[in-house]
């Protein structure tokens, strides 16, 4: 064999290993992480809550596409839903569950798996719930926010009481496949009868159910409502507050996206500096904590929003003490 030929050959053989390099990099490289979302809602209601759960994930220094993958699901207002999303993402292997679909997506997650860590977030108490043992020292496999939402369904029937006075006769409109309207309908008829109000609790599972519940409402005269916390209804806030304008009937509702959507006014927890924390706890989770080691967080800033437009179109005048206090004025 010539010089010349010797030569060609260990070229061949250089550039067939040069080319062989990167495909033996990417098999060493490990698998990009992937996130199990399980939302409540739908990709486009819930796109401003999701770019907050990717900047939290960001500040633990994770990007998706880039270093972590994010499968979704999502149950679109239907929770007799979740406990097969929840199995179904358990069959894909994913690392970690971001259960954020309320208390309903936490126990369907919590019921699918004991070893893929999940992070929840609820207004109720996860310890009552079953979802941890304590608040400060989780045990087993989850952890996540709570946020102050049943608790403040009182305020919402006294912010209603101060706004329309003349008002004897509400209501409150809560979501029977939720766990937590049980306690949210108790809370309110104590407050009702403090504040000497009637209260009548009515029922809604879907949008669909929208119409027929402000037409009860009219037909039983009642004065003004109060909605209480579900996803169901923040995805449907824009309809809830067209209702409202549309039967003339002050409503209020504990998440800011109603007063946003021409509600007339809302007091509540911030959703967005919820599913921001959520994404931190996931991205730390990913980076190898173990969620019986972090605490659950709880969200107690309270954002007051109210609708100056709406309140116009109601004929209701807000109290300048009480637009005063407001995190928000939409006019």
């Amino acid at each position: 064999m010539t010089a010349k030929m010797k030569r060609r050959e260990f070229v061949s053989l250089l550039g067939s290993a040069v080319a062989a390099w990167p495909l033996a990099a990417r098999a060493q490289q490990p698998a990009m992480p992937v996130i199990g979302f399980l939302g409540g809602g739908s990709p486009d209601k819930d796109a401003k809550r999701v770019g907050a759960f990717r900047q939290g994930l960001s500040e633990t220094g994770y990007v998706e596409g880039k270093n972590v993958a994010i499968e979704y699901s999502w149950a679109e207002g239907q929770y007799d839903r979740f406990p097969d999303l929840a199995t179904d993402l358990v069959r894909r292997q994913v690392n970690v569950i971001a259960a954020l679909g309320g208390t309903p997506s936490a126990q369907a997650a919590k019921i699918a798996t004991t070893s893929i860590p999940i992070v929840f977030e609820t207004a109720v108490d996860p310890v009552e719930f079953g979802l941890v043992e304590s608040l400060n020292r989780p045990g087993g496999n989850l952890t996540g926010v709570t946020i102050l939402s049943v608790e403040l369904g009182p305020k919402l029937l006294e912010l209603l009481h101060e706004l329309v006075p003349a008002a004897t006769v509400m209501a409150l409109l809560v979501n029977p496949t939720n766990p937590i309207s049980e306690t949210v309908s108790r809370d309110a008829r104590a407050a009702a009868r403090t504040l000497g109000l009637q209260l009548h609790v009515l029922q809604a599972s879907t949008e669909r159910e929208f119409d027929t519940v402000f037409a009860t409402l009219v037909e039983l005269h009642v004065g003004a409502l109060a909605i209480g916390p579900d996803v169901l209804f923040t995805n449907g806030s824009a309809k809830l507050a067209a209702l409202m304008l549309r039967h003339a009937l002050p409503a209020i509702y504990p998440i800011r996206e109603f007063a946003a959507a021409g509600g007339l006014i809302s007091y509540g927890p911030s959703i967005a500096e919820t599913w921001r924390l959520m994404g931190i706890y996931t991205g730390r989770i990913l980076k190898g904590e173990k969620p019986a080691d972090l605490p659950v967080q709880q969200v107690t800033k309270i954002e007051l929003v109210i609708n100056l437009k709406a309140a116009k179109a109601l004929g209701v005048t807000f109290p300048l003490t009480l637009v005063a206090r407001a995190d928000e004025v939409i006019e």
